[in-house]
């Protein structure tokens, strides 16, 4: 029998997250949802606490360009980042041999810069006058009118560029820990390369795609700083738009109320796609690992 004190220890283990979790989580939501209840504005008189549940559907109203935008722009990123950070990923971690660290290096190496200078100097690459855009307009490669900066591509690659790493991280971690005997295995079994990858390699390695897809889609959905640096008037997502409700126009409740909707959104969509997959796929079949 464990004493009580024994009993004790997992909780004790999980205080300082949740603690963690309460004060800069749950009280932050707390407020943000009771700011979405209130109405009034600034410049007559303030904001008072009304249950204006209004705000919800005031808040979503004429922003579904914006919401499927982000939809569009978020999943060609992650898209992107997938079919880019799959091989990469593999590459590290099987043919890599004595350059893997030097390899994961260049990976984590951009987040030794900041966020917006990492995107600013994408504005640089993407310019009317850089290198990279002349070439692209010799090869006839460029949008109508020749430019790439203020366009749609350029959002796209900007974030793609941005959460290419929260992609090939947990593939790495995934594939690293991959038992080669399996696929040995398959070979064994006249199994080609193509059908041993198709069959054993890509389902054991779902828990780190699933993990990469979420760490990079949710990220880039909110994402603002891309479509305003690299984007146009008509690139702009649902992250610019909340932006300008608490910056610009100062309308803190419908500010407020849009977060909510678009991560409530965006927890649902999780929600469906795990479903999907499967928690196997999410979490590793323990089954599996147990053997």
């Amino acid at each position: 029998m464990r004493s009580w004190k024994q009993r004790l220890v997992p909780y004790w283990l999980l205080g300082p997250g949740l603690l963690w979790l309460l004060f800069f989580f749950v009280v932050p939501m707390y407020f943000m949802g009771e700011l979405a209840l209130y109405s009034g504005s600034l410049t007559s008189g303030g904001f008072e606490f009304t249950w204006a549940w209004s705000n919800f559907p005031d808040a979503l109203s004429g922003h579904t360009e914006q919401v499927v935008r982000s939809f569009f722009y978020a999943g060609t990123a992650t898209v992107l980042c997938l079919l880019i950070g799959y091989p990469l990923a593999y590459a590290i971690a099987f043919r890599a041999g004595r350059y893997k660290t030097l390899l994961l290096f260049a990976v984590i190496a951009p987040f030794f810069t900041t966020y917006l200078i990492r995107t600013i100097a994408w504005k640089t690459i993407l310019s009317d006058d850089s290198p990279v855009v002349s070439v692209l307009q010799t090869l006839s490669l460029t949008p109508e009118g020749g430019r790439v900066l203020a366009t749609s591509g350029a959002v796209i690659a900007g974030l793609t560029y941005n959460f290419l790493p929260f992609m090939i991280l947990p593939l790495y971690a995934n594939l690293e820990r991959l038992d080669m005997r399996l696929i040995e295995a398959a070979k064994d079994l006249y199994s080609s390369s193509r059908s041993a990858f198709l069959k054993v390699t890509l389902p054991l390695t779902m828990p780190g795609i699933v993990a990469g897809v979420l760490l990079t889609f949710i990220p880039a959905f909110g994402d603002y700083v891309n479509a305003q640096l690299l984007g146009g008037t008509g690139q702009a997502m649902i992250g610019n738009v909340i932006q300008s409700l608490y910056l610009n126009q100062r309308n803190y409740p419908e500010a407020a109320a849009l977060s909510f909707l678009m991560m409530a959104l965006i927890l649902a969509i999780v929600i469906v796609y795990i479903r999907f997959a499967g928690t196997e796929a999410f979490m590793g079949d323990e089954d599996e690992e147990g053997a």
